[in-house]
C-alpha cells in the first residue's frame, strides 16, 4: 500500500543542510515538488535541485542497492552514490498540455547528471507545456533490477495523481546510460500503469553485447560472473526486448560519438522497424556525447558542443512530441 505524506520543515533542513554549499545549476527553475519514493530515506544531500514540498511516496524499496557511501555532486552537477533517497522532482507548467515526460539523466550508472540531463530538460519541457518528472534513481551497484523498480515506481506514482495533474499521456526520456534505463522502463514494463505512452532515447546505451555496448555501463548493472549468463546479459539487451507493443520512439545521436556506439540506437531502431512500431531516428555528424539540454544558454558561448544542430534537435523533438500527443 502507497501511503503519501508531507515531510516537516525541520526533517527537510536536516535533509538538504549541505546544499548551500552545492553547485550551481545556472537557472533559478526549482522544482514545484520533490517526492521520495520509500519511506524509511531521510540523509542530507548537496544536491540543490530541491522543493519547499517534500512528500514521501511511501513505496516498498525491495532490493537494496548496497551504496553506504553518502551522496556527493560535481561542479557539473553529476549526482553520485543515489541509494535509499530515490527521488522525482516535479515541475508543473503554467500551461499544460496533458504530456508529461518522466527524465533518466544519464551517468555511467555511476552517478546522475541531474543538471544537463535533468533540471534543463525540465526547463525545455516546461516551455513547451508539458509536465515534468525528473527521476533521480538509485544506482545498480550490480543490482540490476534496482533502477527499473524506481522507473516504475515513477509511474506509479504519475499515474495516480494524472488526473489531478491535468496530464492525460505519460511518456519518458534518457540520455545515455538513462537511455538504457528509459529503454527498460519501455521494453521491461510490468502492466498499463508502467508502460511509458512514449519513449525519447539520447545517445542510448541499448545493447549488453561486448564490443558494442558501454562497459561501465554494463560492469555497474550486471556483474562481471553475469556478463557471462547469457539470460542475465540478453534480457538487459534490449533491443531483443522489442514487441509490437513497446511505446513510439524517437532516437537522437551523433555519429562522432566515442563513448556509445552508434550501433546501440541502431540495433534498437531496427528492431523497432521489425515490429512495426513508430521509431524515428536522427543522426547528426558531429557534437560527440553527453551534450543533453546543457546549450548555451546555461554553459556559455562556445561551450555547447552540441551548438550546430540542437536548433535541428529541439525542432526535431518538439514537432515529433505533438505528433505523438493524444
Amino acid at each position: 500500500m502507497k501511503i503519501t505524506k508531507l515531510i516537516s520543515a525541520a526533517i527537510l533542513a536536516l535533509m538538504f543542510g549541505a546544499a548551500a554549499n552545492a553547485q550551481d545549476p545556472k537557472t533559478n527553475l526549482r522544482p514545484d515538488e520533490t517526492v521520495l519514493l520509500y519511506t524509511d530515506i531521510l540523509e542530507n544531500t548537496p544536491d540543490p535541485v530541491y522543493a519547499k514540498k517534500i512528500t514521501c511516496a511511501g513505496f516498498e524499496m525491495g532490493e537494496d542497492n548496497k551504496v553506504t557511501n553518502p551522496e556527493t555532486i560535481s561542479k557539473g552537477g553529476d549526482l553520485s552514490d543515489i541509494s535509499k533517497m530515490a527521488r522525482v522532482d516535479l515541475y508543473f507548467p503554467k500551461k499544460p498540455n496533458r504530456q508529461m515526460v518522466v527524465v533518466c539523466p544519464g551517468g555511467d550508472n555511476r552517478y546522475a547528471a541531474s543538471f544537463r540531463e535533468g533540471i534543463h530538460v525540465a526547463e525545455w519541457m516546461l516551455e513547451r507545456g508539458i509536465t515534468v518528472a525528473v527521476l533521480k534513481y538509485r544506482i545498480p551497484n550490480g543490482h540490476c533490477k534496482v533502477p527499473l523498480t524506481d522507473v516504475h515506481n515513477t509511474f506509479r506514482y504519475c499515474r495516480q495523481h494524472a488526473q489531478e495533474w491535468g496530464v492525460n499521456q505519460i511518456g519518458i526520456i534518457g540520455f545515455s546510460a538513462g537511455g538504457h534505463l528509459a529503454a527498460s522502463g519501455s521494453t521491461l514494463w510490468v502492466d498499463e500503469v508502467t508502460r511509458p505512452d512514449f519513449s525519447i532515447l539520447v545517445y542510448p546505451v541499448i545493447t549488453m553485447e561486448v564490443g558494442v555496448t558501454h562497459r561501465g555501463t554494463r560492469e555497474r548493472l550486471i556483474t562481471e560472473n553475469a556478463v557471462w549468463n547469457h539470460h542475465v546479459a540478453d534480457w538487459y539487451s534490449l533491443e531483443k526486448q522489442v514487441t509490437r507493443f513497446t511505446p513510439p520512439t524517437f532516437l537522437a545521436l551523433c555519429s562522432d560519438d566515442k563513448v556509445v556506439p552508434a550501433e546501440n540506437s541502431l540495433m534498437y531502431y531496427n528492431s523497432l522497424i521489425d515490429h512495426d512500431v513508430p521509431a524515428e531516428l536522427h543522426i547528426w555528424p558531429n557534437g560527440g556525447h553527453g551534450w543533453g539540454f546543457a546549450s548555451e544558454k546555461y554553459n556559455g558561448k562556445g561551450k555547447d558542443s552540441f551548438s550546430e544542430y540542437r536548433s535541428e534537435f529541439e525542432v526535431s523533438l518538439e514537432r515529433w512530441l505533438q505528433k505523438v500527443k493524444k
